[in-house]
């Protein structure tokens, strides 16, 4: 039930951050990349600062006292999440806004994004985890939906924007071991400390590369205050909620479903039109998604014929022997 849980709390993450899109792409012809991930970083951490001083008043309130965190390792996490997570979006960022004009960068971009899919999945078997085959063969379809979806063009030239994105999808992949390390400890606590850092870290890049006008972040207050509060604030922080019950690898598949969010948002909203391939590319993602929850439901089938004592039909009644598949 928890992994359940956790599987539709990432799919609630992934919506928000798929039609995050749209707010991203109106930003970005009027605002630098380190510009606009200062803004929404700041913002998002401000809303958390504001919300767990809410939450702290209820508590009181409710209970007469306050849960006690272990502090030093909720700032440890969220420093190292705000590192990865302030590398993985500006090289993402950067990587796009090297691609030569005529190049199709969001589908290239959001393909090689995605491969954080494998390289989760490939660390995790190196660590020693061991993953389901079925978990293994959606993890190929997921990457397979993204190309049909984002790149069914294919590749011709390797840019140095295809090497910034993979780049970042390395730094993504770290972000989401990171919080699988620290997930038990407090999400909003941790992920308000990580949006003061990439924010921090973002606003030094700012003042010393892009040095932007109020005048320019005035023209794109909406999309920063969405990007902010409901993609950074909300959907990072409902990440490492997520996670606190899905296997990494799993968590990653689920989350890729971004992109097949974005694009569906951008067919609703922006009127933007699919080719066949990409309604077939959605499609193969959201069955590779459903796919990958398959070895729980199997695990929780095992769980249940154990519990009530099932015995097998022949002469011979023997207990079925509890053999739940490792992920």
């Amino acid at each position: 039930m928890k992994k359940t849980k956790g599987t539709l709390i990432l799919l609630l993450t992934a919506l928000i951050w798929g039609v995050a899109f749209v707010a991203q792409s109106s930003a970005a012809n009027n605002i630098g990349s380190f510009t606009f991930n200062a803004a929404r970083s700041l913002v998002a951490a401000l809303f958390l600062l504001v919300f767990m001083e809410v939450r702290k008043a209820f508590e009181k309130a409710l209970t007469g006292k306050l849960k006690k965190a272990d502090s030093k390792r909720v700032i440890i996490g969220g420093l190292l999440c705000g590192i990865a997570l302030f590398s993985a979006v500006n090289f993402q960022q950067f990587g796009i806004s090297v691609y030569p004009d005529g190049v199709a960068s969001s589908g290239r971009a959001g393909f090689l994004t995605a491969s954080y899919v494998v390289m989760v999945a490939l660390c995790a078997r190196i660590s020693g985890k061991k993953l389901h085959p079925i978990v293994l063969f959606s993890v190929v379809g997921c990457v397979a939906g993204m190309y049909m979806l984002c790149l069914s063009g294919g590749f011709s030239v390797i840019y140095l924007g295809d090497i910034l994105v993979l780049v970042s999808a390395v730094f993504f992949t770290a972000y989401i071991l990171v919080i699988d390390h620290f997930s038990k400890l407090d999400s909003i606590k941790m992920s308000c400390i990580q949006f003061f850092v990439c924010g921090t870290l973002s606003l030094i890049a700012t003042i010393i590369i892009e040095k932007p006008s109020m005048d320019v972040l005035l023209a794109v207050w909406l999309p920063i205050l969405y990007a902010g509060i409901l993609s950074s604030g909300v959907g990072y922080t409902l990440q490492m909620v997520g996670q606190k019950y899905a296997e990494p690898a799993v968590a990653s598949i689920v989350m890729s479903l971004e992109s097949v969010f974005a694009a569906l948002a951008g067919w609703i909203i922006l009127n933007e039109r699919l080719s066949s391939n990409e309604l077939i590319g959605c499609g193969i993602v959201f069955l590779s998604v459903i796919l990958a929850q398959v070895p729980e439901f199997i695990k929780k089938g095992s769980e249940v014929k154990q519990k009530t004592g099932w015995k097998s039909s022949s002469k011979c009644e023997y207990n079925i022997e509890h053999r739940s598949p490792n992920l």
